[in-house]
C-alpha cells in the first residue's frame, strides 16, 4: 500500500509510520513542524523514519489549501492516515484560532482532497475528549457526545461529523480514532508522563491535579498503532456497500488511578516525587474509559502493555535522548 500520513513527525504519527514502513507499506508524511512544543523533537522523530527506503517527507501545513491539495493526485494513494492537528487541551484556552486553522479548515482541506480523487479510504485521529461530560462508563462509541467541555474537544466531534458528511455526500469512507491517553517512548512533552518525569529528575514538585482523584485509560504506544495499522491495511467495509463513516474507540479499557501512575513513574526512575496537589484544570475530565468491544469485534484488538512495563519503557527512553543535556539528572 502506499500510504499519506499527516502528522507524520507527531508522537502517534512517527510510531505509527514506522509500524507501516516496517510492513513494506510506502509511506509520504508530511507534517508542518510548528512551535507547539520543541520542534527538535519532531526532527528527530524524522530522523528515526528516514533509514527505510519507503518514506518520503515534505513539510507542509495542512491548513494551506493550494499546498496541500498538490500532494492528492489520482492513483497516487491506497489511503490517507490524518493524525495532524492542534493537540492539547489546555492549550485550547489559550489559543482558540490554532484549532479552528488546524483541527477545522486543516481537515476540511484533506476532506476536499479524499473527496477529488475518490480516496478509498480515511482514517482519521479523534480523540476520547469527544465523551466530555458524559459519566457513563465505560465510553462505547454508540453514547451521545454532545456535552464537550473543551474547544478541542468539540474541533475532534466536529471532525466526527464533518467525516460523516462526506460518507454522506459522496461515498468516503472513513474510520475516525478516538484515542485514549496515549503515552510511551517519544511522547510529547505537554503529557503527563513526560512532565511527571523531567520534575522528578529535576528535583521539581509535580502537580497532581483534583487532588488526585482521576481515572485515565492509559494506552501504551504499540498497542495504539497495532489498532491504527489494522485498520488501515483492512479493507473498509463501504468499499462492499456497507457503513461509509464508522468510529472506533481505541483504548487500554483498564482505567488507571492517577495516584497510581504517578507510583509507577516514581518506581521506573528510583526516586520519589514531590507532590503539589492542585484544583481540576478547566476543560479536563474526572475518567476516561474505553470500551474496546467493537475494535476487538472488527481486528482482534487485544492491548498487552501494562502501566508499570510502558512507563519502564519511556523512562529508559528519555534518560536515553536527554543523556549530556543541559539540566539533565540522571
Amino acid at each position: 500500500m502506499r500510504v499519506l500520513v499527516t502528522g507524520a513527525a507527531g508522537f502517534i504519527g512517527m510510531h505509527a509510520c514506522q509500524r507501516l514502513l516496517e510492513r513494506g507499506h510506502e509511506v509520504f508524511g508530511i507534517d508542518n513542524l510548528n512551535a507547539y512544543y520543541d520542534p527538535a523533537l519532531k526532527r528527530a522523530r524524522l530522523e528515526q523514519l528516514r533509514p527505510f527506503p519507503g518514506f518520503a517527507f515534505e513539510k507542509l501545513d495542512i491548513a494551506a489549501a493550494p499546498a496541500l491539495a498538490t500532494v492528492f493526485e489520482p492513483q497516487r494513494f491506497d489511503a490517507v492516515l490524518h493524525l495532524a492537528a492542534q493537540a492539547g487541551v489546555r492549550y485550547s484556552l489559550e489559543n482558540p484560532m490554532a484549532y479552528v486553522n488546524s483541527n477545522l479548515a486543516g481537515f476540511l482541506n484533506i476532506l476536499e482532497g479524499c473527496r477529488k480523487v475518490k480516496m478509498a479510504h480515511l482514517c482519521y485521529a479523534s480523540s476520547s475528549s469527544v465523551y466530555g461530560a458524559n459519566t457513563e462508563l465505560p465510553f462505547r462509541e454508540e453514547h451521545r457526545v454532545d456535552s464537550p467541555v473543551s474547544l478541542y474537544a468539540v474541533t475532534k466531534r466536529a471532525n466526527e461529523l464533518m467525516a460523516h458528511s462526506y460518507a454522506e455526500l459522496f461515498g468516503l469512507a472513513s474510520t475516525g480514532l478516538r484515542f485514549f491517553t496515549v503515552y510511551g517512548p517519544w511522547g510529547r512533552p505537554d503529557m503527563a508522563l513526560f512532565l511527571f518525569t523531567r520534575a522528578i529528575l529535576e528535583g521539581q514538585p509535580i502537580r497532581v491535579f483534583n487532588g488526585g482523584d482521576m481515572l485515565r485509560d492509559f494506552t501504551y504506544i504499540d498497542d495504539i498503532v497495532d489498532a491504527v495499522t489494522a485498520l488501515v491495511e483492512k479493507p473498509h467495509p463501504g468499499a462492499q456497500g456497507g457503513s461509509t463513516a464508522r468510529l472506533f474507540n481505541i483504548g487500554h479499557g483498564s482505567p488507571v488511578n492517577l495516584m497510581d501512575f504517578v507510583h509507577a513513574v516514581e518506581n521506573a526512575l528510583g526516586r520519589k516525587a514531590r507532590i503539589e496537589l492542585a484544583p481540576m484544570q478547566p476543560g479536563d475530565v474526572q475518567a476516561t474509559y474505553a470500551s474496546t468491544e467493537k475494535l476487538r469485534a472488527e481486528i482482534g484488538y487485544a492491548p498487552a502493555t501494562s502501566i508499570e512495563v510502558g512507563v519502564e519503557r519511556f523512562v529508559a527512553w528519555y534518560r536515553s535522548y536527554y543523556a549530556g543535556s543541559d539540566g539533565f539528572t540522571a
